[in-house]
């Protein structure tokens, strides 16, 4: 009896401190992300996509980590994944605005600002901004 009560305290003890692990990877990366260590913050936030896939803060970050590489294929991917897990994120959703406004991609950029019109809570000032920037790319057309 008492070494059933010894295995079971230890594995609580086990999962508490694999549970904390798991919530500190998304710390430690975002720490790195704020030091600017990049490749690290990068390698945190994929570790903690495995542990929590539903995380869609670690995607946006990882967007933020590829746009600074300028990388934007990878930049778009993982803005759509943070979008799918969390379609209300109003950075996110700038974000792609401004891949898609670089595209000129005018339908795109119309259905995304319509979205980001509705959500926006701390970005709303860049509504007028994507307007008018889409009015240039209508003047083009």
């Amino acid at each position: 009896m008492k070494l059933i009560k010894y295995f079971l305290i230890l594995l609580f003890c086990f999962l508490i401190t694999n549970l904390n692990a798991k919530e500190n990877f998304f710390q430690d990366a975002k720490s790195k992300y704020d030091e600017k260590e990049l490749e690290e913050s990068k390698f945190l936030f994929q570790r903690n996509i495995v542990f929590n896939p539903k995380d869609a803060k670690s995607y946006l970050y990882l967007a933020k980590i590829y746009k600074s590489e300028e990388n934007k294929k990878e930049e778009s991917k993982y803005l759509k994944t943070t979008l799918l897990l969390d379609p209300e994120n109003e950075e996110a959703l700038y974000m792609l605005i401004e891949i898609e406004l670089e595209k000129s991609n005018y339908s795109k950029i119309k259905e995304l600002s319509k979205k980001f019109n509705m959500v926006c809570s701390n970005l709303c000032v860049k509504s007028q901004s994507i307007e008018e920037r889409l009015k240039n790319i209508e003047a083009n057309e």
